[in-house]
């Protein structure tokens, strides 16, 4: 079985600026980190994996430095990593994205499923996973809080506002998981370390034989009219001192101050 298991890069502040410009994120210079709700994705693939036996590919697209979640992913236990890295997907909306991940996965070949995280805290659309399903034309289930594969068949439980779903699918098919479906593992030391030598590949617009009006803001119906930063937090820092007990019965009287406690 192969699995192929698709993360984001996203931004680890709010304190991130805009370009006047295009109203995308400018992401130099800001810290960055794997989606969360991406790490569930790595999560139900990985426990897959152990179950059955499979090889798990991560596939990410970005800037240069996007590598550093597909680093992650392999220490989490993916096998590969591909990162989708060219100026023509710069500024891409979800339809574009979808297009160059599905061209991705039509060069890797082979798959059975493909597991996304339910949205991107960037962006919270949730998009990208059933675009991607449409363009590769396979069946998809949103919102999965559980998945075991059968028979060719992958089963998951979907958790709705009145009731819980379960939806049986041919593969190879998509599925986007929600946070609900599994707790995310911790890389160890020793899976970084092998995470290093573990094979990472980085394919441009060209390599992927993709058609480069469908790609990048050539490529995206939608436009942004206005974007606006989110509120800077102001917060006050206050210190204590004495000795440890008189520290702590500080803290405690300004908690329930506050009526923390």
């Amino acid at each position: 079985m192969k699995i192929l298991v698709f993360v984001k890069q996203v931004p680890d502040t709010d304190d991130v600026k805009l370009d006047p410009k295009t109203g995308n994120i400018m992401r130099e210079g800001v810290e960055s980190k794997l989606n969360p709700l991406d790490a569930n994705a790595i999560e139900a693939a990985v426990q897959l994996k152990e179950k059955y036996g499979a090889t798990v590919c991560a596939i990410s697209m970005g800037p240069p430095q996007a590598e550093d979640v597909l680093k992650k992913a392999l220490a989490l236990g993916c096998d590969e990593a591909y990162l989708l890295s060219d100026r023509a997907f710069g500024g891409a909306d979800t339809l574009a994205t979808a297009y160059a991940l599905s061209m991705a996965a039509r060069k890797i070949g082979d798959y059975d499923l493909l597991i996304f995280g339910r949205h991107a805290v960037d962006g919270d659309t949730a998009q990208t996973g059933p675009a991607t399903a449409a363009f590769l034309d396979l069946p998809q289930i949103t919102l999965a809080c559980s998945m075991d594969v059968q028979d060719g068949y992958v089963i998951c439980d979907r958790a709705l506002e009145d009731c819980v779903q379960k939806v049986k699918v041919k593969m190879p098919a998509v599925v986007t998981v929600t946070a609900e479906i599994n707790e995310p593992r911790y890389a160890k030391p020793i899976n970084i370390m092998k995470a290093l030598k573990k094979p990472r590949t980085v394919w441009t617009a060209d390599d992927l034989g993709a058609d480069k009006e469908q790609t990048g803001i050539k490529g995206s119906p939608s436009s942004t009219k206005e974007v606006l930063e989110p509120p800077k937090r102001n917060t006050n820092t206050k210190y204590f001192e004495g000795k440890p007990e008189e520290i702590a019965a500080q803290i405690a009287d300004m908690l329930h101050e506050e009526r923390l406690i």
